[in-house]
């Protein structure tokens, strides 16, 4: 008997340690200060120009920034809109190669262009529109989801958009917030308890990617962690 209820309160434990959640993401510019005394700034994203920037939230889809290098720096000075406007899709794929699914991509880079010539390859033209109208233009493109729009509209149009990815969840989850299941429903909560501020969408989701790769990796690398101190999984209260 003693056994059995040994067992049982184990079970209970278990179970309370899962279902165990942060009520509100209200200390969520907590975790970016920790992040960004840990780390410093990311100046995130790497690129010459916001086209450049564009190109690469393509590039980068299914695949390690790597290999989205590799591509960029074979196409070296042809990373134009012109020259991606006009240039045979066999010959674009061949270039961008490194990147993965590389035939799709090269007609994904070729939608992304024909939208950008609305706004004669102006970036500041684009950036005049109202953010949700440019979410709108880019989402209608084919081969373009949120995240990749989120990412274009942060980093080269300069929208307040909160880029979600693999990593924001695993990170959030761990620290112990319960999290929305639909993409836009998360960026929302997000955006709600987080400065409107570009620098800081710019540098939280980059420390993120960061963090990630250094601790909160698929199998947790919790020494010397940033936010270990605030971290649930940590503490045993999450799992």
């Amino acid at each position: 008997m003693g056994g059995m209820a040994a067992r049982q309160n184990d079970q209970a434990e278990i179970k309370q340690k899962v279902t165990c959640k942060r009520e509100t993401f209200e200390d969520l510019m907590d975790v970016y200060q920790l992040l960004l005394e840990a780390y410093g700034p990311r100046h995130w994203w790497p690129a010459e120009t916001p086209f450049e920037m564009m190109v690469g939230a393509i590039l980068t889809q299914n695949t390690t920034w790597v290999n989205v290098e590799k591509a960029i720096r074979n196409m070296g000075k042809r990373l134009t809109s012109d020259y991606i406007a006009a240039a045979p899709l066999e010959e674009l794929g061949e270039l961008i190669r490194s990147s993965g699914y590389f035939r799709q991509k090269a007609q994904r880079l070729k939608n992304l262009t024909e939208w950008y010539a609305q706004y004669t390859y102006d970036i500041e033209k684009a950036r005049a529109r109202k953010g949700e109208a440019l979410r709108a233009e880019l989402l209608a493109i084919k081969g373009i989801g949120p995240e990749t729009a989120d990412s274009i509209l942060l980093y080269a149009l300069d929208k307040l958009f909160f880029v979600i990815d693999a990593y924001t969840r695993r990170i959030l989850e761990r620290l112990g917030y319960t999290l929305p299941q639909t993409y836009d429903e998360l960026r929302m909560v997000i955006e709600q308890n987080i400065l409107a501020d570009l620098t800081v969408y710019q540098e939280f989701h980059a420390l993120l990617v960061e963090h990630a790769k250094r601790h909160c990796t698929k199998e947790p690398r919790c020494c010397a962690c940033p936010v270990e101190g605030i971290c649930w999984y940590r503490q045993g209260k999450v799992t």
